[in-house]
């Protein structure tokens, strides 16, 4: 009777260790395989095959073609077992102007942000909580008794003027708007309170990526979230200011180490405007200039099929002048659910090194140049080791600009 238990339990071992392997192949193909390719005009299907070939997998011969030039290419595996679709997009050769100049940025939210509820003291020492369970963290305010709003100032005055009455506020919530009702507190001074709070704007430093043939920036490679609520913010507008080092914190293993800076807010300064904060970073209006504190250098762009591990640079600014430092990258991920987190790279260029420590916070947005064309820039730093982190593709950070050209020809529309 033990010996059938224990071939039973050698059986049950074998096949769930084959079913590990057959997912962790399936995965590991399906990040080496990318759902979506652009290609230059004038490549082939065999061109395409070529560069997407990896063992055990195969691609059809025969594709229908559209009017656009672009196909859907088949793959299976092992020539029979259907794999995925690939969606082929032909795209002209493009260029942009790289930069690595280090930027200003100040955004204000959509709404005010709710970055928590509180307690509140009344007139009998009595302690009371008005908002909870009813505003909820993340939340953003919108209106106030049926008057829209849109800042902290806004939002305070409006409470000023409160009698006790129940009050009906305009939640953004998740991208749905709905009323909720909130009975104010008075205080021990006597004044009426809803118990929340509130913030409706934010800033920092970070690093302008490029700027194209049509005026649009991208930059950061990743989104700006609420430091309290880590949920990325709505904007409903924000500017690029240019800004100065003052400091550099540097990283090591546990610190991601930053850059501190110092941004001139003065209309003089501003470079640009802020349009959209996405996962993939911010983009807007580009509306400054090159000069001594913004550097802009032409260069054309590589598709992610064409990023190789190896060596690699990076353009960033630690002492207000941009500089091309020495790198290598480590790992590719063609499908990454995480388009911010496409590859890895790590520093290693001495000189840089020993300044930050690899890559620090500020930094983001920094491009990745290899084989004399931008691949992407650097988004994220590893907590444990400095020296490396993530980064994006730069065609998916031009598919942000394009998404931001037609928001503006929707709104002229």
């Amino acid at each position: 009777m033990n010996k059938r238990k224990y071939r039973f339990f050698v059986i049950c071992c074998l096949v769930l260790d084959l079913l590990v392997i057959m997912i962790s192949g399936y995965r590991y193909l399906d990040r080496k395989i990318p759902d979506e390719i652009q290609i230059p005009r004038d490549r082939k299907t065999e061109d395409v095959t070529e560069v997407l070939s990896t063992p055990l997998v195969t691609f059809e011969e025969a594709v229908t073609v559209s009017q656009d030039g672009g196909y859907i290419l088949p793959c299976k595996l092992l020539g029979y077992i259907p794999f995925k679709e690939i969606k082929v997009t032909p795209a002209d050769d493009q260029e942009v102007y790289v930069s690595g100049s280090t930027i200003g940025i100040y955004m204000q939210t959509e709404g005010v942000l709710v970055i928590d509820t509180g307690e509140i003291q009344n007139r009998n020492g009595e302690t009371e909580e008005p908002a909870r369970n009813i505003i909820r963290q993340g939340d953003y305010i919108i209106s106030f008794n049926g008057e829209k709003i849109s800042t902290k100032r806004e939002l305070i005055d409006d409470i000023s003027e409160l009698d006790g009455s129940e009050v009906t506020l305009g939640i953004s919530r998740k991208g749905e708007s709905i009323p909720v009702s909130v009975t104010p507190v008075k205080d021990k001074k006597g004044d009426y309170k809803l118990g929340i709070w509130v913030r409706d704007d934010t800033q920092g430093i970070g690093t302008l990526t490029y700027v194209d043939q049509n005026g649009n920036y991208g930059a950061l490679g990743h989104g700006i979230s609420d430091i309290d609520t880590a949920q990325l913010l709505n904007i409903r507008n924000g500017a690029l200011y240019k800004a100065r080092i003052l400091a550099i914190n540097k990283g090591s293993k546990g610190n991601p180490g930053e850059l501190a800076g110092y941004i001139c807010y003065d209309n003089r300064n501003i470079l640009g405007t802020i349009e959209v904060n996405s996962r993939n970073g911010i983009y807007g209006q580009f509306t400054g200039i090159a000069d001594d504190t913004i550097t802009l250098k032409k260069m054309p762009i590589a598709y992610k099929q064409e990023v190789k591990p190896g060596p690699a640079t990076i353009l960033c600014c630690t002492d207000g002048q941009v500089r091309e430092y020495d790198a290598k990258i480590r790992k590719i991920d063609l499908n990454h659910e995480d388009t911010n987190k496409s590859f890895v790279i790590q520093v290693t260029d001495e000189e840089l090194l020993e300044a930050t420590g690899g890559i620090v916070q500020g930094l983001s947005g920094s491009p990745v140049i290899q084989n004399g064309k931008v691949i992407g820039a650097v988004t994220h730093v590893f907590v444990q080791d400095a020296s490396s982190g993530y980064g994006i593709f730069i065609e998916n950070m031009l598919k942000n600009t394009k998404k931001t050209l037609l928001t503006d020809f929707q709104n002229v529309k």
